[in-house]
């Protein structure tokens, strides 16, 4: 019986050998987990204070990397993650735009 939840896990694993399934999940996973904090939760901040976050979250993005070679569905999670903020700024566009050029009476 497999266990495995995640897609992306049959999917990497399936076409790289052993020792660059670590490396390509933290990419992936590092990469995802960037662009969910930028469209999320990001605020302007000192060059350096951003750059200590950055520096956090890849450090955070190694322990989390442990559960996706586990089988976890990390990667898949973090693209579902991105993808919902995406439409959601989106929209958030959108309705900003609308307001701007509706005349206020």
């Amino acid at each position: 019986m497999d266990t495995n939840f995640s897609f992306v896990f049959d999917l990497v694993v399936s076409y790289q050998d052993s020792i660059n399934v670590f490396w390509t999940f933290y990419i992936v996973n590092l990469i995802f987990s960037a662009i969910a904090y930028k469209l999320g939760f990001a605020r302007k901040l000192p060059i350096l204070k951003s750059v200590l976050v950055y520096i956090m979250l890849a450090f955070g993005m190694l322990i989390l990397n442990f559960f996706s070679l586990v089988g976890y569905p990390v990667t898949d999670s973090l693209i579902v993650i991105c993808l919902i903020l995406g439409i959601y700024r989106y929209r958030l566009h959108l309705q900003r735009k609308t307001q701007n050029e509706t005349p206020v009476n």
